[in-house]
Parts: structure tokens; C-alpha cells; sequence
């Protein structure tokens, strides 16, 4: 099992250049934010730090942040026959 700090370091050093910070609450949960050089955010909550416990699991983890982050990103789509004003 890796240590909380070496945890962060790989996740925090997996999105960069964007910023990254990764929090453990008292649950032992992780809470993650990745910001935008604008400043937004998107942040994941409820990650269960005990589930990382292999490099498949963190690589995984990390896999899914970043499909999520594309999809959070990504403009609305619009219906067809939707009317812009």
C-alpha cells in the first residue's frame, strides 16, 4: 500500500500542467479538484483511498477522472432542430 503522500504525488502529477490537489478526509475518502487556468474547477468526491491499493486500481482511477474531466468540459449538444437566438 503506498503511503498518503506518495498517493497524492501520483494523482496530483498525472493531470498536470493542469493543478491538481487531492484531499483525504477523516473517512479516509478522497476528494479530488482539478482547476483550469481560469480558475473552475471539477471536483470528485467520495473516492475510497483503501480501493487504491495497486497500480492497475490508481492507474484505473485515474483513467475515469480524466474521461469524466473530458465530458465535464465538453459543450452541450445540441438538439436537432434546436434554434439558436
Amino acid at each position: 500500500m503506498l503511503s498518503e503522500l506518495e498517493l497524492r504525488g501520483l494523482i496530483e502529477g498525472s493531470f498536470l500542467p493542469r493543478r491538481c490537489e487531492c484531499i483525504k478526509a477523516q473517512d479516509a475518502s478522497l476528494t479530488i479538484k482539478i482547476y483550469d487556468d481560469d480558475g473552475t474547477d471539477v471536483t470528485f468526491t467520495g473516492i475510497q483511498a483503501h480501493e487504491l491499493n495497486s497500480s492497475r486500481a490508481i492507474c484505473n482511477l485515474i483513467t475515469e477522472l480524466r474521461e469524466d474531466l473530458k465530458h465535464a468540459h465538453a459543450p452541450a449538444p445540441r438538439r436537432a432542430g434546436a434554434r439558436l437566438y
